[in-house]
């Protein structure tokens, strides 16, 4: 047998999961105002705890939205539509904390430092925000994910899929998945090390019978055989039973699943959250544009993984920085260009040629926030449009 290198952990949770129901809920906000305004500018955060919904932020738009509806409507489409789960979305309290945004903030993003003082329009806008923003890609999945966040997410999304269409009738919405995969020396996959699975459940069904459904629906659907070992281990609900959930179970708050919602840890992250937040806040639309440009120089052949990092200071419409970091896998290029020179080339790296770019003022987020914002081929961060762009640097 292969000699294990090296063995990486990532994990992903259901919608249900406290921490995501916030996340949910500030995208489907978000998508309202992106339906009604889509030059909204949008920074909705949500709380949630047993019997309470709060959501709180900064919101500029000509949009006049029913936001209690909006929310309600929401939970209850994640599941959380029955009062014995001590969070419902048709009797819990409600609060919307949500103000206008900060006018030191407005000038920044209305007008870039590029351009202050002179006539300014659309194009001019500067970042909503500073920060890092970082976007991978790796060759070893089908949707240029890593293994174990790729395998992870497709488990929690079982577990989703199972619940609402009734296969498994005593799901409850709050689950989460871990993945640990075995690589070797060479970055190859070789084997599962450990899958961990905790799901609620309603009392009707015993341990034993969960167990017996999660192998069979969940496990034998979803995880690849051929990397099962009998050294592979299996945890279902290791602690016993997950009846206590949601956010009767944990607090939930917008942003607290960074690494769920991108790499699973396999890459850089800069701290940023996504949900709640219009595009031309770079935090979300940068990270967008990296993972684009990212999958990209991947799926050409430029490199086998590739980590792209940008970086913004508030106000100012153009980059700081940019990294390519392609990990030895680089190949061969032309001796007068680099990698970052190649992006700046094929890329417009402007919040508004991000936004132009990605077709970002829609209301597409709420799906992300649900789904994963990254490996779903619809997204138009996903696209694979530069491909042919990028082949002509290798030498």
């Amino acid at each position: 047998m292969t000699k294990v290198f090296r063995t990486f952990t990532s994990e992903s949770v259901t919608q249900g999961h406290p921490d995501k129901v916030a996340d949910i809920i500030s995208d489907a906000v978000l998508d309202a105002f992106m339906a009604e305004d889509p030059n909204a500018h949008v920074a909705c955060e949500t709380c949630v705890t047993t019997d309470f919904c709060m959501v709180f932020g900064e919101v500029t738009s000509t949009a006049d939205l029913d936001i209690e509806k909006i929310v309600r409507d929401t939970i209850i489409e994640i599941g959380y539509d029955n009062p014995i789960i001590k969070f419902d979305g048709h009797t819990c309290e409600f609060e919307n904390r949500l103000h206008e945004q900060s006018p030191d903030i407005k000038m920044g993003v209305d007008e870039s430092i590029e351009v202050r003082g002179e006539e300014s329009d659309e194009e001019s806008i500067g970042a909503g925000d500073q920060g890092m923003m970082f976007g991978f890609a790796t060759n070893e999945t089908d949707n240029y994910m890593p293994y174990p966040i790729y395998l992870a997410r497709n488990l929690t999304n079982k577990l989703t899929e199972l619940r609402e269409n009734n296969v498994l009738e005593f799901l409850r919405p709050d689950a989460k998945a871990q993945v640990s995969v075995n690589y070797d020396e060479d970055e190859n996959v070789i084997s599962l090390e450990t899958v961990v699975l905790s799901t609620q459940h309603d009392e009707s069904i015993t341990q034993e019978e969960l167990h017996e459904a999660v192998k069979k629906y969940v496990f034998d659907e979803v995880l690849p055989q051929e990397y099962i070992t009998p050294d592979t281990k299996f945890y279902i609900n290791p602690t016993g039973q997950f009846i206590i959930g949601g956010p009767h179970g944990d607090a939930g708050l917008t942003g607290r699943k960074i690494i769920v919602d991108t790499y699973g840890g396999y890459a850089r992250h800069g701290g940023g959250a996504f949900s709640g937040k219009d595009c031309t806040k770079v935090d979300r639309s940068a990270c967008y544009m990296a993972r684009y440009i990212a999958k990209n120089i991947v799926a050409s052949g430029l490199a086998e993984k590739c980590e792209v990092q940008l970086s913004y200071a508030i106000g100012v419409a153009e980059p700081t920085s940019i990294m390519v970091d392609t990990f030895g896998t680089g190949a061969n290029i032309a001796d007068d260009i680099t990698f970052e020179e190649i992006v700046r080339e094929n890329f417009s790296l402007t919040p508004v040629g991000i936004i132009n770019t990605l077709d970002l003022r829609r209301p597409i987020y709420k799906q992300t926030a649900k789904y994963g914002h990254f490996g779903n081929p619809d997204l138009p961060w996903e696209q694979l449009d530069k491909v042919e762009d990028l082949k002509k640097y290798i030498k």
